[in-house]
């Protein structure tokens, strides 16, 4: 049915004035979009980033941990050589934990765990408790009172503690972080086995 010729369409009935408050209006609520999407996409970023940067530190501590059970474990299935002193198969045993902990640190960065050389190690005994120290490993061998004093240290409990210095992308999440002095946050993993 053709429109009648008395009907005319309604933009047409406005004044020029209203028409172009109309576009007016809806390039208004374009700007207001855009500034609400400015507001917004601050802390989305950040949540963003927040997200990234604990996923890096959970993906450390899980390697850490891991890393820490196999030196451990190599630890405790170490075997002792007859024709060595007790001092020269414990020096023996913690190099090879030494060695396989950082072996097992995968794609991590072997210096983040800080070591002296690795002859080097702090030697301590307090009671039934020896415990020795490079760095950020400590190893710690404890003699159980159920358990004769023995060379070869068959029974006692074999304690692997590494700590690594995890880099923080992120600044500003660093700064709700506990950070050690480099300004890196240290995360530690401990293992305690049986010695075969």
């Amino acid at each position: 049915m053709p429109p009648s010729p008395h009907h005319t369409p309604r933009t047409a009935t406005l004044p020029p004035r209203c028409r172009f408050g109309a576009r007016r209006t809806r390039h208004r609520e374009d700007g207001q979009s855009l500034v609400e999407f400015s507001l917004i996409l601050g802390p989305l970023m950040l949540i963003l980033l927040g997200v990234i940067q604990f996923g890096f530190i959970f993906n450390t501590y899980i390697t850490l941990s891991t890393a820490t059970r196999e030196a451990a474990r190599e630890g405790s299935v170490y075997v002792y050589e007859r024709w060595m002193t007790q001092g020269a198969n414990d020096a023996a045993r913690n190099a090879d934990v030494r060695s396989t902990l950082l072996g097992a640190l995968n794609g991590l960065a072997t210096t983040s765990p800080q070591f002296a050389t690795s002859s080097t190690w702090v030697s301590t005994t307090s009671g039934t408790t020896t415990t020795f120290t490079n760095g950020d490993l400590v190893v710690t061998y404890v003699q159980p009172d159920t358990v004769t004093a023995n060379d070869p240290r068959a029974g006692y409990r074999l304690t692997v503690r590494a700590t690594y210095h995890q880099d923080i992308v992120i600044p500003l999440i660093g700064a709700l972080l506990p950070l050690d002095a480099g300004g890196r946050l240290p995360l530690s993993g401990e293992v305690t086995m049986v010695m075969n």
